[in-house]
């Protein structure tokens, strides 16, 4: 891994403040929590302040990261998240690169009087933030903040604590979909130095993988089997999530992390689509395999972006309609790309 630059203006942004605030996106992932509580940590073993707010609720299974409860949701205590906001020194944004990934809390954070860095692994940053670390490259924002945290311990002199070690490969593993997706050799370094420093990586997986409900394991039955749609001329497969289907395996927050990724394991299958549907608009969820890039679907069609094989974004209409416009935009978009030659 290349060393990262201007690591010492950040050595000093954090030298000089107190009350430093962690702030990840909408709906966050293992990425998202184990990169606030992987610098959380690290920031108090250096007698800092450090406070992590997210827009809404992690999953669930992600709660062994959060042992305390101490991350704040802006969406059930939003007087003491701005309080926090304002009374802070520096604010460090993680995993998304637009004001716009945390919803109205995006509001907050641009009117908070102190400086704004930004550490994500996500193309096309905000021009909001004072000191930029963008390395869209790199698996995760989990593995980025290690080999940042690997120089700032050089700096600051203070070695990373196991609690930090276990948020970031836990972000990293599910961000790398258990090292099948966008896994570099710096990934497989990062991985073996946070195990040589006390991360059992067998009991991270149990937590992750064996901390699911009854309901949600039910509930991937149900869409795999009676849900998911392949469509062969295209070679996609999509699934629609439903306010009804919710309803009807009593939804939790998060329960359906991870399943835009299950029909990739179909041989014929190189798009995946998962759509969820919400009170103001349904969420876009897109994997590829191969040379796909949903990163260009998705900002041509689904109002979103992101990593050429794993992007998000948003659709305004009845839910009813959204399978229908799926094939549709995918067929357009597949024949431009072909008079393009992109595939």
């Amino acid at each position: 891994m290349k060393k990262i630059e201007n690591i010492q203006s950040l050595a000093e942004k954090i030298c000089k403040a107190e009350d430093i605030i962690l702030v990840g996106h909408i709906n966050p992932d293992g990425d998202s929590v184990g990169s606030l509580m992987g610098m959380k940590g690290y920031l108090e073993a250096l007698g800092k302040r450090a406070t992590a707010v997210v827009p809404n609720a992690y999953p669930d299974f992600l709660s062994f990261l959060d042992p305390d409860q101490q991350v704040l949701f802006h969406s059930t205590t939003p007087e003491e998240v701005c309080s926090a906001v304002n009374g802070a020194h520096l604010i460090i944004c993680m995993d998304f690169n637009s004001l716009k990934r945390i919803d109205s809390l995006g509001d907050v954070i641009a009117g908070a009087p102190c400086e704004k860095v930004l550490i994500d692994h996500h193309p096309g940053p905000d021009p909001i933030f004072s000191l930029v670390y963008s390395y869209p490259e790199l698996s995760s924002t989990c593995e980025l903040v290690f080999w940042i945290i690997e120089e700032l311990s050089g700096i600051l002199g203070k070695e990373m604590p196991l609690a930090s070690a276990i948020a970031l490969y836990t972000g990293m593993m599910t961000d790398t979909n258990n090292f099948a997706n966008s896994v570099l050799p710096s990934t497989f370094m990062m991985a073996g130095k946070l195990m040589e420093a006390g991360v059992d990586k067998e009991w991270v997986q149990k937590m992750v993988f064996g901390g699911y409900s009854q309901e949600r394991m039910r509930l991937m039955g149900y869409m795999l089997s009676q849900n998911m749609k392949i469509i062969p001329q295209y070679d996609a497969a999509v699934m629609v999530l439903t306010k009804e289907i919710k309803e009807k395996f009593n939804f939790a927050d998060g329960d359906s992390e991870g399943f835009v990724n299950l029909a990739l394991n179909i041989k014929s299958v190189k798009v995946s689509a998962f759509f969820t549907e919400g009170d103001e608009f349904i969420r876009v969820s897109l994997r590829s395999k191969d040379d796909f890039s949903v990163n260009r679907l998705s900002r041509g069609y689904f109002n979103g972006g992101g990593h050429e094989r794993a992007a998000g974004g948003r659709l305004f209409m009845p839910v009813g309609e959204v399978e229908e416009y799926f094939v549709k935009s995918l067929g357009e978009f597949i024949e431009k790309e072909k008079q393009a030659h992109l595939l």
